[in-house]
């Protein structure tokens, strides 16, 4: 039996998250023993808990704080030592640094990382991007393989000297694509958002924080409703800036224009209740909430970031804006909801495009290969 330890900061809601979960939920139980190490809080740890052993370490928090994560590491290190896992599997930035370094003192055989978008990106000051790209690099040197979700991750790590080449594997983040496909939204659910069902609908999901930029969505929703009325807007998720996300949509009118849903569970449903899906990341691994929308026949407009540039073809399954120019994200919104038949076509090529290599099935069983390859 092989023992893998999957780590994570924090089971949010989020594309790294419900990889993570369901790979160690659903991994074939003959063959692998699996449990997880996570911060605590997180919307998924009721379901960790149904489905796998779920060590809850306090102190693993994505703020960076010295003594924490100190406490984080140690901590790590002592449920490694016990368990003794054959392989250790991290994932998010925090986790993959705190994870690994234990991992390899607790003389973990096998460390694999995947990367869902670098730690460092090109909003930092240059000093701070240098001592995550040094971070990277040495926790690089104690992984056996990095998993990444893009190729453009690959490129990145080359060109900041991570790694070579053959420490990479590209392994798509997957979602549920037949789920997603075939799904039926019941008539009256537009009503049980308080949305009359005659009105276009927005949306974009993911937590509040500022990689995910919705200062630049609320102000898209501020441009199109000033030309617009029939449109309201959808924010799915929360987090540190939701005060700072209320402030701003309330300065500008749109407190009925713009629904803050917080974290939910019936992403399949709101998405076909939408008409276009929105992304103004200003970076990104591969985004799975845009392979849902496009799963859902939904037409994406999204900031044209690192991952987001290999899922969206421009002009044929969504439109790819330069980031911060939400001036353009809002002149594309409207063009989809004026002319009915291009929502139709690129809604109809954003469907066919998912295939198999984003299916979470097929995720599964390329870790499952990658971990007997490795052991």
């Amino acid at each position: 039996m092989i023992k893998v330890c999957y780590i994570i900061t924090k089971l949010e809601l989020g594309g790294a998250q419900k990889v993570a979960l369901h790979v160690a939920k659903n991994i074939d139980k003959n063959i692998f023993d699996s449990f997880i190490i996570a911060g605590e809080g997180g919307i998924l740890d009721h379901e960790a808990v149904k489905e796998a052993r779920l060590y809850h370490i306090k102190d693993l928090v994505r703020e960076v704080s010295p003594l924490r994560d100190l406490k984080a590491l140690f901590k790590i290190y002592s449920i490694l030592k016990k368990e003794k896992p054959n392989i250790v599997h991290t994932h998010s930035s925090k986790a993959g640094i705190t994870g690994r370094i234990a991992a390899k003192l607790a003389g973990v055989k096998v460390i694999v990382h995947t990367i869902h978008g670098y730690g460092f990106n090109e909003t930092q000051k240059w000093f701070v991007k240098k001592f995550y790209v040094f971070l990277e690099k040495f926790c690089a040197l104690l992984s056996d393989k990095l998993i990444v979700v893009t190729k453009e991750d690959i490129k990145k790590g080359q060109h900041y000297k991570i790694a070579k080449g053959n420490k990479f594997i590209l392994i798509r983040a997957g979602i549920d694509t037949v789920l997603y496909k075939n799904f039926v939204l019941q008539p009256n659910f537009k009503k049980t958002l308080g949305i009359d069902n005659n009105l276009r609908v927005i949306t974009t999901i993911g937590p509040f924080k500022p990689q995910k930029n919705i200062k630049d969505f609320i102000k898209t929703a501020s441009l199109i409703t000033s030309r617009l009325k029939n449109v309201i807007f959808l924010i799915v998720g929360d987090g540190e800036q939701r005060k700072e996300l209320e402030v701003l949509r309330d300065s500008l009118n749109l407190k009925n224009k713009i629904f803050m849903l917080g974290w939910r569970t019936d992403i399949a449903e709101i998405l076909k209740a939408s008409d276009i899906f929105v992304l103004t990341s200003l970076w990104e691994g591969l985004p799975c909430t845009i392979v849902e929308a496009m799963c859902c026949s939904k037409p994406v407009v999204a900031n044209a970031v690192d991952g987001v540039k290999e899922i969206v073809v421009n002009g044929e399954t969504g439109f790819l804006i330069e980031p911060n120019n939400y001036a353009k994200t809002a002149e594309k919104i409207m063009y989809l909801l004026n002319d009915e038949t291009a929502l139709k076509n690129i809604s109809a090529k954003a469907c066919a495009s998912i295939d198999q290599e984003y299916d979470i099935n097929h995720n599964l069983k390329q870790h499952e290969k990658l971990y007997l390859k490795l052991s």
